[in-house]
């Protein structure tokens, strides 16, 4: 035999370590540990405020609902009351000035001539409305 213990020529298998040394972990546990009981007083700890009280409202106002219709004669109604050509731009004036601004619903006949739909669109575009709808049908046959 050659030496008693060194790197030698042994042909002994030495069986690696199993157990972990845990000694560094719990170290490591009790330290973390003691920091979070120092630290969590001061983590709960608030500063009294007096804050503002907010009211919101709690729907804006909806919007009036004009209704600017065309017959098939080119005649023009105001909420179903009829009305001369020459007063439109000034209606839809007064219309575009208020707040909230109302919506202008169209509806027009069948028969209506594309020429005076365009000069109505045209003058609620001039006066500033800024809401105009097609009032239509739903078609009755799928």
């Amino acid at each position: 035999m050659m030496g008693s213990g060194g790197f030698g020529g042994d042909n002994h298998h030495t069986q690696p370590m199993a157990e972990i040394n845990t000694t560094p972990m719990v170290d490591v546990m009790l330290v973390l540990l003691v920091i979070f009981i120092i630290t969590a007083p001061l983590l709960t700890h608030s500063i009294k405020i007096d804050l503002p009280q907010a009211g919101s409202q709690s729907n804006p106002e909806k919007p009036d609902i004009v209704t600017l219709s065309i017959n098939g004669e080119g005649k023009l109604f105001w909420n179903d009351a009829p009305f001369e050509e020459a007063e439109l731009a000034s209606r839809l004036g007064t219309e575009a000035q208020k707040k909230p601004q109302p919506e202008v619903h169209l509806r027009a006949d069948k028969q209506t001539n594309y020429q005076q739909l365009a000069m109505v669109m045209s003058a609620a575009q001039s006066a500033g409305i800024e809401k105009l709808g097609f009032v239509t049908e739903p078609n009755s046959k799928k």
